[in-house]
């Protein structure tokens, strides 16, 4: 079994909207929660979808689901108060329903520009390697500051990457880094490829496009607005 672990627990104070936590809002009548579900849905090697959500939102979240017609998730849970905790929870409740050797993905609500080849990609790089790290290539100047104030030095480039999501694992290979990682330092443990890559386990990096952002900020959600468009006049016009 393949199973999605969409995370939807933020409250998205970056976007500076106090009504309506960032995965909720909407772009031409449809939630960014929706079109990264959406995606997730249509592929035919996810099996099933669970989401950690941010408290109080549940039902909200419910009412889209049943709007529109996402049937793969299986459950919606409760959020904890950070990433780890809800991650943790979210494996729990994984322990239920699935075996070690499933192939757990794990990604962000406000991602919602992942494509299917991308998923597909992630699934056959657990299958050869034991892990999938969603990565695009680094393309400004890197430097490093101690004090924030001057440049110590900088990194060349051509030897870094940016991770982001999916990042797919074996369900067993997860759950053991996050029950580890109950006990270490939060920097290390809000993202799972930084605490994997910790623990010493051999990451694979799966390309992906640069599109694949993450809705944190107005600008971020200006840019998903144009991409979205982008793709509906190639869709259109066949550009």
């Amino acid at each position: 079994m393949n199973v999605a672990l969409v995370f939807a627990g933020g409250s998205g104070q970056r976007m500076k909207n106090s009504a309506k936590p960032k995965q909720f809002l909407e772009l031409y009548g449809k939630p960014i929660i929706i079109y990264t579900l959406e995606v997730f849905e249509r592929h035919p090697e996810i099996d099933a979808v669970v989401i950690p959500c941010i408290a109080g939102w549940e039902n909200y979240l419910q009412g889209l689901l049943d709007k529109f017609g996402i049937k793969k998730v299986k459950k919606i849970l409760t959020g904890g108060k950070d990433t780890q905790e809800s991650k943790m929870i979210a494996l729990r409740y994984l322990q239920t329903i699935c075996k070690e050797d499933d192939i757990v993905l794990l990604h962000d609500a406000v991602r919602p520009l992942v494509t299917e080849k991308l998923i597909t990609d992630n699934i056959a790089a657990v299958r050869e390697y034991g892990n999938g790290i969603t990565c695009v290539p680094f393309t400004e100047t890197a430097i490093v500051s101690d004090d924030g104030k001057q440049i110590e030095k900088t990194i060349i480039r051509n030897t870094m990457f940016v991770a982001k999501a999916p990042q797919s694992f074996y369900f067993k290979d997860v759950l053991h880094a996050h029950e580890k990682g109950e006990t270490m330092p939060y920097t290390i443990t809000i993202d799972t490829c930084s605490l994997m890559t910790e623990l010493g386990v051999k990451l694979h990096m799966v390309p992906c496009e640069t599109t694949n952002i993450k809705i944190t900020t107005p600008e971020d959600f200006f840019l998903f607005k144009a991409l979205v468009d982008l793709r509906e006049n190639q869709e259109i016009f066949g550009i």
